[in-house]
């Protein structure tokens, strides 16, 4: 196993009180795979994503990296195991030093784990190689690239270690629709090159669905759902995952208009005073008493596992008509 997390945690001190962002979430990567991970803003996707890259401090739970514990290593110890997880960011602007050339940048993490000036150079112009650019971008400024050619520069940098592990925050949310395509397809093609394994962090389904070979939903801070990809958007068996899918756009007008639109009622509650029992039951139009009793635990429910007491796995019926869909 390449990465796994047990219940992990991550809360932080508000004036307001405890902020749960992350709440006993527990997952697997194996080394090629591509993990998806989707849900509204203010979930805690990227928390989660800074948590694995130890960016913020975890209050609970176990990580393991190739089966060592890594939760609570510090200084020299952690710096060794730095190099094995590396982050795209998802602004390729802000994530990049505009007075640094791109040889600086992308030659940084090397400089850091102590490479020679010589060795650095002749990386960096492979690394540039690898996301199809030119060895010359390594003289030029950030702000002389587009959008994409950054993003391939942040790719790049990640690469620069040869990381086990890539964790992918929103890497093109960012970018024209144009260029999305490109920047996930380099994605595929490095991973396909060297094995590398990616947590692929995103709100864009569409995307998800070309990348990810299984699918983990988050809301306010917990899983709600998970399993293969190809399982979860075609079979989502958590009312929560049915309504994000059912907001996604589709390209056929005709499948669009015979698509059971779900509006989900209210506002995400605050992840500071969540409700009682099962979290999403304030905006499920499934909801039961037993909802805000009980919280549902994470249960096999067919191929997916799924946090709700109820088995939709057949099927979503209507709240108002009773039609299933």
């Amino acid at each position: 196993m390449l990465l796994e997390a047990r219940g992990l945690g991550v809360h932080f001190a508000t004036p307001r009180g405890l902020l749960r962002a992350v709440n006993g979430v527990s997952l697997e990567i194996e080394a090629g795979e591509t993990l998806g991970l989707v849900g509204e803003s203010g979930c805690g996707k990227s928390t989660l994503g800074r948590a694995i890259m130890r960016l913020v401090p975890i209050a609970e739970g176990e990580l393991l990296l190739e089966n060592q514990y890594i939760t609570r290593l510090e200084g020299t110890a952690l710096k060794q195991v730095r190099p094995k997880v590396q982050m795209v960011f998802q602004d390729p602007v802000s994530s990049l030093n505009p007075r640094r050339r791109v040889g600086s940048l992308v030659g940084q993490p090397l400089s850091v784990a102590g490479w020679s000036r010589r060795d650095i150079a002749d990386r960096v112009a492979e690394l540039l190689a690898q996301v199809s650019l030119p060895k010359d971008a390594m003289d030029r400024y950030p702000h002389e690239f587009s959008g994409g050619q950054r993003q391939r520069i942040g790719i790049a940098r990640a690469l620069a270690l040869s990381p086990k592990l890539v964790i992918c925050d929103e890497p093109v949310s960012a970018l024209d629709v144009s260029v999305r395509a490109q920047v996930v397809n380099l994605l595929k093609d490095i991973q396909d090159r060297l094995g590398v394994g990616y947590l692929f962090i995103s709100h864009d389904l569409s995307v998800v669905e070309n990348v990810a070979d299984r699918l983990m939903v988050m809301y306010l801070g917990r899983v709600v759902e998970q399993g293969r990809a190809a399982d979860v958007l075609a079979r989502p068996a958590h009312p929560y995952t049915h309504a994000l899918l059912s907001a996604a756009p589709v390209a056929n007008p005709a499948l669009a208009r015979s698509r059971q639109r779900v509006v989900l009622q209210g506002e995400l509650p605050s992840p500071v005073n969540p409700p009682s029992g099962c979290t999403f039951r304030t905006r499920c139009p499934y909801a039961e008493a037993r909802c805000a009793a009980e919280a549902p635990a994470l249960r096999p429910v067919g191929d997916q596992h799924v946090a709700c007491h109820f088995d939709f796995s057949e099927g979503f019926a209507d709240a108002t008509t009773g039609v299933s869909a």
